[in-house]
Parts: structure tokens; C-alpha cells; sequence
């Protein structure tokens, strides 16, 4: 399965569950999440890897920056 057809998949489940799901294709800030889950007063960003998928250092380091600010970062992978 690629990491586009994981995300897909991903995607329609965090739908089922009653999440607003909206995917970031370009944004002014580099490494950001693939997605970002909203719920009333809820927010989660997810990144989607491939299996075998690592993130890269400016990842790490946007991930960490929106933990700082009190946000939910996950890293998802098949």
C-alpha cells in the first residue's frame, strides 16, 4: 500500500469517526503535518508515512513546535 493510498484510507476512517478532515498541500510553513482533525474544542495534526517512512529534521521540528503550543502531533504509519 503507498502512503498516498494509506492517507486515503486514513483519512475516510478519522471522517467516520466524526473528525472535519482537512489536507495541507502547500502552506507557508515547511514540515507541517499532512492533516489536521478538527472536533468542537479538538484539534490533531497527523503526519502519514509509509511503512519504512522517517521524518525529516524540519518535521521534528515543526511537530515539536506544535507540542509546544499544546497541540496533539501523531505520526501514523501502516
Amino acid at each position: 500500500m503507498t502512503e498516498q493510498d494509506f492517507q486515503a484510507k486514513l483519512i475516510k476512517q478519522y471522517e467516520a469517526q466524526g473528525w472535519y478532515v482537512v489536507k495541507l498541500i502547500q502552506c507557508n510553513k515547511t514540515g507541517m503535518p499532512d492533516l489536521i482533525l478538527t472536533k468542537p474544542n479538538e484539534v490533531k495534526w497527523v503526519e502519514v508515512k509509509s511503512a519504512k517512512g522517517r521524518l525529516s529534521p524540519v518535521q521534528e521540528y515543526r511537530h515539536a513546535e506544535l507540542r509546544a503550543r499544546g497541540f496533539n502531533v501523531e505520526t501514523i504509519k501502516p
